[in-house]
């Protein structure tokens, strides 16, 4: 019998699941006007929000991170436009009470050396709090040490209630 065969465990992968991170899709456009309309236009008619955008521009080209509602439809909407884009994984996370909500969350990462790589806000408030997305350069460990210091992450599941 060859390694798996006939075993009946069920594969199943971190996605579909309430795994605590968000898919951020980088596009990359030309570089002129219009292309964001061009891009954000193709949610219109979907059940996909667009709940957190962070926008990079070059000579040449834009890049767009998007974080979105529903990512499985997101993405597709992305493929069937022929759009050039990278999916990857973020932390959500909701920032704590007080008056530093930031300073908080650096220290906790700085404590456990862990680099953030990119940082945007949330569009839409989840539980009608303040939140951010974080790419980080060690994403288990990040997710590990907030959870150890009483952060509360977000997953795709708490971005639905921006419909």
């Amino acid at each position: 019998m060859s390694a798996g065969e006939g075993a009946g465990t069920e594969y199943k992968t971190v996605r579909g699941r309430d795994f605590p991170t968000l898919r951020q899709f980088t596009v990359f456009l030309e570089n002129r006007v219009g292309q964001l309309l061009e891009v954000v236009r193709r949610f219109e008619s979907s059940q996909v929000r667009i709940v957190a955008l962070s926008l990079n521009e070059a000579t040449e080209c834009a890049f767009v991170r998007f974080l979105l509602s529903h990512p499985d439809d997101g993405r597709e909407i992305l493929e069937r436009a022929g759009l050039a884009m990278i999916e990857s994984d973020l932390i959500g996370l909701q920032l704590p009470p007080g008056s530093q909500p930031l300073l908080q969350v650096c220290t906790a990462l700085l404590q456990a050396e862990i680099n953030i790589v990119q940082a945007y806000p949330l569009m839409m408030r989840p539980n009608s709090l303040p939140a951010v997305a974080l790419m980080v350069d060690n994403t288990d460990l990040a997710l590990e040490t907030l959870a150890n210091k009483g952060f509360t992450m977000l997953s795709e599941a708490d971005l639905l209630s921006a419909d």
